[in-house]
């Protein structure tokens, strides 16, 4: 690597703050895009777990763009050298709602930096903290951490970590068929120009994966989807989920859920259509 930890480390503290104002249009086609009834959206509609990332939309210039779609290196994350940049997970208190109509600031924190010798060469894992503080408020109302996984390109000798086998018994099962209409509308909805889950001729032969992936976003928001559909009157007080393999559009995955006796904890993961695990997660309710 170019840069040495130390340069990169150099970045933990650094800060961002954003405003943006919670509109109801992307909460409406979130709906759609998850195959929703259509229904009232109106200002003081609580936004559902997860559905924040529809908004500080990442309005980086064309003329920043790199080749995989991404804002080039630096700026606020640090300027890792390594090609493949993937998010590995993210842990979330959920304090008090987001609403329609809210005027919301996002305070971001480098708060890690960190390397390590993985199968595939180098990894380097950066963390990030934002806070979320509604109408002025002083306490956030959504703190979160995002977990990002840079690694060196793929090798034709590389080899994936062995696979877990997910559950068979969980009492919630849904499928969900990834096609490329539902990855381009994620895309879409949150402005992610990242190739790999669109451009399938850029991430079979550049990157080297078998078929576009789903976006892990997409489907941590799905478990979270998974929850509401089941228990539509729940309230999510934290939820973290792991990237544990990557999903492709080439068949159907599915997510699942398994209550737990205490009747607030509720285990979620996501399976391919070889039943691998492919996402682990948690949520808890209050």
């Amino acid at each position: 690597m170019e840069t040495s930890l130390d340069e990169l480390q150099a970045w933990i503290g650094r800060t961002e703050t954003v405003r943006d104002s919670i509109g109801a249009t992307p909460v409406k086609a979130l709906d759609a895009t998850l195959d929703h009834p259509a229904r009232a959206v109106e200002h003081g509609t609580a936004l559902p777990p997860l559905w924040h990332w529809l908004y500080f939309l990442p309005l980086h210039r064309q003329s920043e763009i790199g080749p995989d779609g991404h804002a080039r290196r630096g700026g606020f994350l640090p300027p890792v050298p390594l090609p493949r940049r993937m998010w590995a997970g993210s842990q979330f208190e959920f304090r008090t709602p987001v609403r329609v109509g809210d005027a919301v600031e996002r305070t971001s924190t480098i708060a890690d930096v960190s390397r390590k010798e993985g199968r595939s060469g180098q990894l380097v894992f950066v963390k990030v903290r934002h806070e979320l503080r509604c109408n002025g408020a002083t306490e956030p109302a959504i703190v979160e951490f995002h977990d990002i996984v840079y690694r060196d390109a793929r090798r034709p000798a590389d080899v994936e970590p062995p696979p877990q086998r997910a559950d068979t018994g969980a009492a919630w099962r849904r499928e969900v068929i990834p096609d490329d209409v539902l990855l381009f509308r994620y895309s879409a909805l949150t402005f992610n120009g990242h190739r790999i889950h669109y451009d399938r001729k850029y991430v079979t032969e550049v990157e080297g994966y078998p078929g576009l992936i789903v976006h892990g976003p997409l489907i941590a928001t799905l478990l979270m989807d998974l929850v509401r559909r089941q228990l539509p009157n729940s309230d999510v007080a934290s939820f973290r989920f792991k990237a544990v393999r990557p999903t492709f559009d080439l068949n159907p995955f599915h997510v699942n859920g398994q209550p737990a006796p205490d009747g607030k904890t509720v285990r979620l993961f996501a399976a391919d259509h070889e039943g691998w695990l492919t996402m682990d997660a948690t949520a808890v309710l209050r």
